[in-house]
Order: structure tokens, then sequence, then C-alpha cells
């Protein structure tokens, strides 16, 4: 039965008054949004938006980020309600210790290792494309060689940019999370900005007979396409890992998974809308749709701009990528199951220095050698996984644990969360088999690692 002990909530609250291991509470309500909205447009209404569009739901696009997003909020609500009530690192996997008991946390905590990690890579290998791209109009072009991942066959062997940015994002990261937020909140504006830039003028481009048919590929093409852009969701997660470093995270932490969450799915729905009627969807199969599509329409001064804003949002979605990772690594150290090393804090910084470096060498390995275009179905499965785990967790919390203090209750339980689970089932059956395989895979492993050292060294094994 050990494998089931729990934590308390008290235990876990606990480490966020120790001053050796705790972190710098100094996020309100707006960082967390920003942070939401950083994490959330980027990759997801720069790149996959043509994708989807072309491959699976074509102007039915539009209904894939409804369905998505669904989704997104009954589990976002469920979110919420842990968040405020456990304002602790680690996400999920906090959550999970509290409600299930240690082997499950183990479980979702290799699970957001997988999501984390595989997005940051892929994020970044993304972030070299539109830098490469933008290096490509003022004449400049770097050695073929270290211009990809590794592919001797075309002569490419390390993306260069994609190890670049990820470094220089972890130096931000140990800086501090007050300069990380107030770049990231810099940033998140410029690219709202472009997201409204393009609203605006392809609203006066778009022509109806270009959404007919309107669902090419059925309503099965439609939930492929919730499928695939689900990528573009997985952000609002990270604002929970931020939970320990929020003051009054009761009131604060709602406010901003909710908020960020609500306003990244009307621009989606919005640009989704646009870009079908702007464009044929069988065109739009290209890395930079939303350019591209200004291109097509002959407003190449607005796409500059655009080209511009995807790289900001690509980087914004790294930095928050990367953030979730560390005090992913931070959190799980912390209890004893990973090396104690990652937990450490800086005292000048109040940063997990030593997580935040490991995070960024895993991540420029993989992002600079790996070619990462067929993995961002196996971010989608973990993030679905969790999503499912914590909304089943409210329910279990509720029901053992009914008089646990709750800034804020998730309404008509259990429907919302079976709905959460539902709608996230759902989508995890509409992915590949060979992303359901690379799962079972990973869980596989983590499994070995949690015997051969979490098990041994947690810290609830100290206890008598």
């Amino acid at each position: 039965m050990s494998l089931f002990r729990k934590k308390s909530i008290a235990d876990l609250l606990a480490h966020t008054n120790n001053k050796e291991s705790g972190l710098n509470k100094s996020l309100g309500a707006f960082d967390l949004t920003m942070l939401g909205i950083g994490a959330i447009v980027g990759t997801g209404i720069f790149v996959l938006t043509g994708v989807a569009a072309a491959r699976h739901a074509g102007p039915a696009l539009m209904l894939s980020f409804i369905l998505a997003g669904l989704a997104c909020v009954f589990a976002a609500l469920c979110y919420a309600e842990f968040a405020s009530s456990v304002p602790v690192s680690g996400s999920a996997y906090t959550y999970s210790y509290a409600a299930f008991g240690e082997i499950f946390a183990w479980v979702l905590g290799w699970d957001l290792i997988l999501e984390y990690g595989l997005a940051s890579s892929a994020v970044a290998s993304g972030w070299s494309g539109y830098f490469q791209h933008l290096l490509d109009g003022f004449g400049l072009h770097l050695p073929t060689a270290l211009t990809s991942a590794y592919n001797p066959a075309k002569g490419t062997y390390i993306d260069l940019p994609a190890v670049l940015i990820i470094f220089l994002i972890s130096l931000l990261l140990v800086q501090g999370i007050k300069e990380s937020t107030r770049l990231n909140n810099i940033m998140v504006m410029i690219k709202i900005t472009v997201v409204l830039l393009f609203i605006a003028v392809g609203v006066w481009h778009v022509k109806p007979a270009n959404w007919s048919p309107f669902m090419p590929f059925g309503f099965n093409g439609v939930t492929t396409g919730a499928a695939t852009v689900f990528f573009a969701y997985i952000g609002f997660d990270a604002v929970s890992t931020a939970a320990e470093e929020v003051r009054n995270p009761q009131r604060n932490m709602p406010i901003g998974i909710i908020a960020s969450l609500l306003i990244c799915t009307v621009l989606y729905i919005v640009v989704s809308g646009i870009l079908t009627g702007m464009v044929p969807y069988t065109q739009l199969d290209v890395k930079d749709p939303v350019a591209f599509a200004l291109k097509f329409v002959h407003q190449d001064w607005v796409s500059r701009f655009v080209a511009l804003g995807a790289i900001l949002g690509i980087t914004t979605v790294l930095l928050v990528m990367l953030y979730g990772q560390t005090r992913l690594f931070f959190a799980i150290s912390r209890d004893g199951l990973l090396p104690k090393s990652l937990s450490k804090v800086n005292e000048k910084t109040q940063t997990p220095v030593i997580s935040t470096w490991v995070t960024a060498v895993l991540c420029a390995f993989f992002g600079g050698l790996v070619p990462l275009d067929k993995l961002a179905d196996l971010t989608n499965i973990g993030t679905l996984f969790a999503f499912t785990v914590v909304s089943i967790g409210v329910i279990v919390l509720r029901k053992k644990q009914p008089d646990l203090k709750r800034a804020f209750r998730v309404p008509f339980v259990p429907l919302v969360p079976i709905l959460a689970v539902v709608f996230c089932v759902y989508l995890m059956s509409k992915l590949p088999s060979i992303t359901w395989i690379g799962f079972l895979v990973w869980f596989v492993i983590g499994i070995f690692v949690y015997f051969a050292y979490g098990y041994r060294n947690s810290e609830l094994s100290k206890r008598p």
C-alpha cells in the first residue's frame, strides 16, 4: 500500500512557506493571464491552423477549435479548483499526490516531463524555421549543416538556432521569474496586436465561397482536426505550474487560467474563420499559413509584421514551456522522486538553477538533433491524459475531503469533470496508434525509473 501513500494538503502547503525550498511570490492575475496567452498563442495559431485545415477539417476548422476548446474549458475549471486549493509548484503532478497517491503522482509527473520536454523541443525547432526565414529576407544564410536536425542525406547535422534560443531563454529564466514575466508580458502584447492586425486586414478579404464545402472531410475530419490543434491549447496547463510564485493564489490562479483560455479560444476561432475565408483550404498546407494568406491577397506589408509576430509568439510559448518543465523537475525532486539537486534554489534569484540548466541541455539535445515534426501527437496525448486525471481528481477530493478550503469551486460537480474526461478521452482516441505505442513505451520506462530510484528515495518513505 506504500505505493499509494499520499501527501496531505497541509504538507504540500508547508513547502510554500519554507525559505530554503520555496519560491519567490511575485506574480499577480495579469502576469498569469499573460503567461497563459504567451504559452497558448504561438505555434497553434501561426502554424497548425494551416495543416489542420488542409489535411483534416477544411473550413470547419472553426468547429475543431470549438471542440478542443470545450475540452479545455471543462478541464480548466478543474485546474482552477485545484490551483486555488493547493497553490504549489508541480501542477497536475502535485494534485495527484494529494488525490490518488505517490505512484499515480509519479506516472503523471513522468507524463508531464514528456509533454513539456517534447513541446519545448518542437517549439524551438519551429522558432528556428521562422528565424531562418527572417534571415533569408535580409540575404543572410546559415551553413546548411547548422540549419536543421540530424539528417546526413540532406546535409544537416544540428539545428543551431533551436539550440541557441533554448539556452538564451534558460539564461533569462535563472535571473528570476519577475524578470521573465516582464519580458513575456511585452512580447505577448506585441503578438496580440499582430493577431488583431491580421483580423482587421483579413476580414475585408474573406470570400464566403471559400467556406464551401464547409466540412469536406466529414465530422470525423473535424474531430481529427480538434485532436491535431489541441497542441495549441496545452499552454494553460503551464499556468498552474506557477502557483507557488503567485501573490494571493486563491484569487489569482482561477482568473489567470480561465481568462487566458477564453481569450485564446476566441482568437483561434476568429482567425481560423478568416483564414479559411481568405484562402481555399486546399492551399493552406504551409508552415506559415497566416503570413501566406496575407501574401495571397497581396497584403505583403502586413505579412512582414505577422512574420515578426510569429517569432515573438513562438518565443513566449518556448519561454513558458521551459518554465513549466523546470518547475516540474523542481517539484518532483523536492519530493525525493528525482535527485535532490534539481530542487536546489538560488538564494539571490530564488529560482531552481540546476533544474533550469538540466532542462535546457535535454531540450537543446532533442530540439537540435532529433526531427520532431511527428512528435506533436505525443505532446497532445500527454496533455489529454493529465487533463483527464486532474478532472477525476476533483471528484475524488470532493468526496474524500469535503471540508477542504476551496477559493474556487467547479460548478455542477460531478457533471463538469465528467464532461472534461469524456471530451479528453474522445480526443485521445482520435490520435494515431503509433502515438499510443510511444506513450505506453514512455510509461513503462517511467515505472522502471520509479522502482529503481523514486520508491526508495521518496520523502514519504523516510517517515515512520
